[in-house]
């Protein structure tokens, strides 16, 4: 299977996008609850999270078959 194909790219994205804003709303709601946000925490960890999704992507994606 073309790892990067078009295809697999933008669901890769798209995959990766989703958990950021996850991972941001998370963070913002745990921060505020504790005392105040801190935005350079919920960047950092969104943007880790980004990056895992996409790593975590070239294992495979279900929604892209290999035959495509």
């Amino acid at each position: 299977m073309k790892i990067m194909t078009k295809k697999w790219l933008k669901a890769a994205g798209i995959r990766a996008l989703k958990t950021v804003a996850q991972t941001a709303i998370a963070t913002i709601g745990t921060t505020a609850m504790v005392h105040e946000v801190q935005w350079m925490m919920v960047l950092s960890a969104s943007v880790l999270a980004g990056i895992l999704s996409i790593l975590t992507s070239l294992a495979g994606l279900p929604e892209v078959k290999e035959d495509e």
